[in-house]
């Protein structure tokens, strides 16, 4: 909320001012940009801080996702061994006889 008001009052004045649309448009971001990151340093840095911690952590977290897709490719294993064998078995009665 306050980063949209950071680009608002900054628009509004250069309007009322009668600077051109798009040029208080672009004029007002440039404004708001430099506001925000000097004066809304603390929610970045918390941000910043929460992501690292995410991306950084000792043991990655496991979901119920996760744990379907491992179970999807045991079962996927256990069955190409069983159609793997029931061939190798087939050959080997093919070649006994």
């Amino acid at each position: 909320m306050l980063r949209l008001l950071v680009f608002a009052v900054p628009l509004v004045i250069l309007l009322v001012l009668g600077v051109v649309w798009w040029l208080a448009v672009i004029a007002a971001a440039l404004i708001g940009l430099c506001l925000s990151y000097i004066f809304l340093s603390r929610p970045r840095n918390a941000v910043s801080s929460d992501l690292y911690a995410v991306r950084h952590r000792d043991k990655p977290a496991r979901t119920e996702d996760d744990d379907a897709e491992d179970a999807a490719v045991d079962d996927a294993a256990v069955e190409d061994a069983a159609v793997e064998d029931a061939a190798e078995s087939r050959e080997r009665g093919d070649q006994n006889a």
